[in-house]
């Protein structure tokens, strides 16, 4: 199972959590610069896992100046992966901010 998240740095880092592989573009810092402090990976769904299924889910997120994601809009994405997406996101925490910050993030799941 692994999942890749594409920010808007464009860069790649790999990291591996128990048996769920994440690719994540936003490294340690997210969009505009701002540090991302915390970034729980979503669940792979077990409906998807025992049927094999692979998809993406995009959103647009945006950040609070307090780094909490104050809202998240799903622009397009595989109805199976969608809340396990939006459930992390919520956990989500970037650096505090002056201003709020909005970024288009993709998430793919692959068995």
């Amino acid at each position: 199972m692994k999942g890749t998240i594409y920010g808007s740095t464009g860069r790649s880092k790999t990291l591996c959590l128990l048996t769920l592989c994440v690719v994540a573009a936003v490294g340690a810092y997210g969009p505009e610069g701002r540090k991302l402090l915390e970034r729980p990976v979503p669940i792979y769904p077990q409906l998807a896992r025992r049927s094999g299924l692979s998809g993406t889910v995009k959103v647009q997120i945006v950040i609070a100046p307090d780094g909490h994601i104050k809202d998240i809009q799903v622009v397009g994405g595989h109805p199976l992966f969608i809340d396990a997406t939006i459930e992390a996101l919520k956990k989500w925490k970037y650096a505090p901010s002056n201003n709020e910050t909005t970024a288009t993030l993709e998430f793919n799941f692959h068995p």
